[in-house]
């Protein structure tokens, strides 16, 4: 495992507040063991690259970034239909912008 400088600043941060004891969900390929796609299976000799570290306080859990793996944004609080609306008067659609 190699660690990028953003995720060793990211370990010891998430150390200091609390949170190492977390569990751990991957975010990598589901194709390999490794972070590239490419290497289907089980290779063996493999460096798996982490890039960065984030924590999903709510959920529970720190999940490292292998590769170029890239994350879906996570939902508001309060969804942003509470803010759409259609004025009566004209007919056009209030807060979708």
């Amino acid at each position: 495992v190699v660690y990028s400088p953003e995720a060793e600043r990211k370990i010891a941060l998430y150390t200091e507040m609390g949170f190492d004891e977390l569990p751990i969900c991957m975010a990598k390929t589901q194709y390999s063991f490794t972070a590239d796609a490419a290497k289907k299976g089980v290779p063996k000799g493999f460096t798996l690259p982490i890039k960065d570290v984030r924590v999903s306080v709510g959920a529970g859990f720190i999940y490292p970034l292998c590769g170029t793996m890239s994350t879906m944004p996570g939902l508001p609080t309060r969804p942003a239909f509470y803010d759409v609306d259609v004025d009566p008067k004209t007919g056009k659609v209030q807060g979708l912008f």
